[in-house]
């Protein structure tokens, strides 16, 4: 049986009488005043909310138990795939409980002597400054790295000397959104620089043009050359890559989040603040992504004309076309260039598959892979025959392999230990019919004794959105949750990118609703099966998966009894004009539109909320966020709470020096899963008992 939560004080938030007027519609916004984080009043809310959500959660009976659990789980030493550069291996490390990944070098590929290059636990006192983004120079020698604070997208870029461990002096601030592209001598990087937020502008949309700027090392940043920029398009974004023969700069310009671009080309034999690029795309009809070259010929990835993906051999001087690939059954969602061939990354209904290929496409030879799972990192060169890869899966920890080109096996160079036998576990993949007939994909997960047994209590989780596929992943706090009996279910909903473009655009705009509609048939599916009921079901999703699990709760409360939303898109009405939130419309719409404003105004969580009995809610976010501003997260727990007309909770729980979640300390992350597995617990009862394996009993 569920355990009742303890007695906690409303808070109601004050309503004000705020009303806006969209395409003659008025539309109520009571709490309009909680999208200024720095009032004295938001903060008293916050602060409020907090200690009734502390309130809670801390007296409930597992929440002390799984802390310690948690704790003891992300006890384990653990290794990001391998990648190389100019002879020198580099890779991210964590002895067990240190807050932030550790960059590790090493002249081995075995790792052996590996020495640190650099440890995030030095940038601040208390973890919350940390690394952003990375990138190693050709010859192995210059790391450039990003840092934010606060879990903020900004970001300073500082040089560090691969050998001595030591920075350079120069600091470049106010990039976001960038990566750092090497020159093909080292001698500098390209990086995107915007123009700093006005004093009190952080949360504003952002509205200026990036720079693509050209950094040389040992000058003063203030001098860095502007490569590119087009002011008079504030809603381009540049990415930057140069040919391995580093014959060519690749410009790919992106509108938004959409995965349509254009290309465009230039000479690096000619100075950088001259030369004329040529457009080899000038439009966004499709996604176009160069993944090696030949002399004049790019190889390049495109899903023009092949929604799940085909490659090209593209030549820059005459245009000439030539199919290497066709699209296959299968999403094609990489391709590595190596000698004498290509390595493919296909997903075959949400799960990995590999394959080497000769360069012109043919004689196909299949990777065996060790069971369903993703290849969660893919990295080599076309001059090299050392290709690492990374497999994870929902009960294997991320592992590093060499793949040998020659007889296209994997060799595994390490994996983790968690002294732990999880035989006893097993992932099933099954099939929800969605309301119009469309099979959607789901992954369920759980000890075999709960999968075959009576109903059990189950989270499902969910994205679905920005053609991002959710493919099988190990996270350890999961363990906390699957060893008390309980289950978990992933849902591969329309908006993802599971296969390929029509099925993202199949959840998108006027077709939204797809997505929602087909989370529910997972829902159905797993009572339909017997793995769960509606009192012991859960949801959860994060940032887009926040919106879902915002629409679900409104739309089919009696579906669920619990519900978890982090950073979640709830203001469907409103989100464009916060940060880059213009640049989700290619998703979502507009409401500066008539159109848009009628598709979103039926689906936005904090919109179509009414008094009604709803399930358990723990909405989370964090007061740094400037991609999901937590005014979402605010206005949306702020009006639930005032619709709740039933005895579950409703609960926000609001990090300080926080953002979007990115570089989170382990330590917060550990005390944010407890939270939310108590709560989920309390909310949908115990499973069939505490079924962890001892360390000792593991071992025999």
């Amino acid at each position: 049986m569920p355990t009742p939560f303890p007695p906690v004080p409303d808070v109601p938030a004050r309503r004000s009488d705020h009303a806006d007027t969209y395409h003659g519609h008025t539309v109520r916004d009571p709490y309009r005043w909680l999208e200024d984080p720095n009032s004295a009043e938001t903060r008293a809310f916050v602060d409020a909310q907090n200690a009734r959500t502390r309130a809670a959660l801390d007296p409930l009976p597992p929440r002390a138990a799984l802390q310690e659990r948690l704790t003891g789980l992300w006890n384990h030493a653990r290794r990001q795939p391998l990648w190389e550069r100019g002879g020198q291996y580099f890779q991210f490390r964590n002895d067990g409980l240190q807050d932030q990944n550790v960059l590790y070098v090493s002249d081995q590929s075995d790792g052996q002597e590996a020495r640190v290059l650099l440890d995030p636990a030095t940038f601040s006192d208390d973890g919350t400054v940390a690394l952003n983004a990375l990138s190693v120079s050709r010859d192995g020698r210059w790391l450039a790295y990003a840092l934010s604070s606060g879990g903020s997208d900004w970001h300073e870029w500082r040089v560090r000397d691969v050998q001595t461990g030591t920075d350079l002096p120069e600091r470049l601030p106010h990039g976001k959104f960038s990566g750092a592209t090497w020159l093909p001598d080292s001698s500098g990087f390209l990086y995107n620089r915007y123009a700093p937020p006005a004093s009190g502008e952080a949360y504003t949309a952002t509205t200026d043009a990036p720079r693509v700027t050209l950094h040389r090392l040992h000058t003063d940043p203030a001098h860095d050359e502007v490569v590119l920029h087009r002011p008079d398009q504030p809603e381009w974004g540049f990415g930057t890559q140069v040919t391995d023969d580093g014959r060519l700069l690749i410009v790919t310009v992106t509108r938004g989040t959409a995965r349509r671009n254009q290309l465009w080309v230039r000479s690096l034999q000619d100075p950088l603040d001259g030369g004329a690029f040529t457009l080899l795309v000038p439009d966004f009809r499709a996604s176009f992504r160069v993944v090696g070259s030949d002399g004049d010929d790019l190889y390049v990835h495109t899903d023009e004309d092949a929604p799940r993906g085909r490659l090209l051999s593209w030549n820059v001087r005459t245009g000439e076309r030539r199919e290497l690939l066709p699209e296959g059954p299968d999403l094609l969602g990489d391709v590595l260039t190596v000698p004498d061939g290509f390595v493919l990354h296909t997903l075959q209904d949400a799960s990995s598959r590999l394959t080497l290929v000769d360069r012109d496409g043919a004689h196909a030879r299949p990777v065996p892979l060790p069971g369903l799972g993703t290849v969660q990192a893919l990295d080599g060169h076309a001059t090299s025959s050392e290709v690492f890869v990374g497999l994870t899966g929902f009960l294997t920890p991320t592992a590093t392999y060499r793949l040998d080109l020659t007889d296209a096996a994997l060799h595994l160079l390490w994996q983790p230990d968690l002294g732990l036998d999880l035989a006893g576990y097993e992932v099933r993949q099954e099939f929800a019919l969605s309301r119009d007939g469309t099979r959607v994909p789901m992954f369920i997960v759980g000890r075999t004794d709960a999968l075959d047994g009576p109903p059990a209590p189950t989270l499902l989780y969910g994205y679905g959105g920005f053609d991002i596929s959710l493919t099988p992943s190990f996270e350890v706090s999961r363990l906390a949750w699957l060893e008390r009996g309980a289950l978990l279910a992933v849902a591969n909903l329309r908006g993802g990118g599971e296969y390929g473009r029509e099925w993202h655009e199949a959840g998108t705009h006027a077709r939204k609703q797809n997505v929602f509609d087909d989370f529910a048939a997972c829902a159905e599916h797993l009572h339909a099966r017997g793995y769960t009921t509606p009192a012991q079901l859960g949801i959860e999703g994060g940032s887009n998966g926040g919106l879902l699990v915002g629409a679900t709760l409104v739309q089919r409360p009696d579906l669920i009894a619990a519900a978890v939303a982090h950073v979640g898109v709830m203001d469907m009405l409103r989100f464009q004009h916060f940060t880059i939130g213009w640049a989700w419309t290619s998703d979502y719409g507009s409401s500066d539109t008539p159109d848009g404003f009628e598709v979103l105004r039926r689906y936005s969580p904090l919109h179509t909320l009414t008094p009604a009995r709803y399930p358990a809610t723990l909405v989370t976010t964090g007061d740094h966020d400037d991609r999901v501003v937590p005014a979402h997260s605010y206005k949306f727990a702020a009006q639930l709470q005032h619709d709740q007309q039933g005895p579950a909770p409703v609960l926000l729980s609001v990090q300080t020096r926080a953002g979007h979640g990115a570089g989170k300390p382990a330590r917060l992350v550990i005390e944010e899963k407890a939270d939310m597995y108590a709560f989920l617990l309390a909310a949908l009862g115990e499973g069939r008992g505490d079924g962890r394996v001892s360390a000792g009993a593991a071992r025999n």
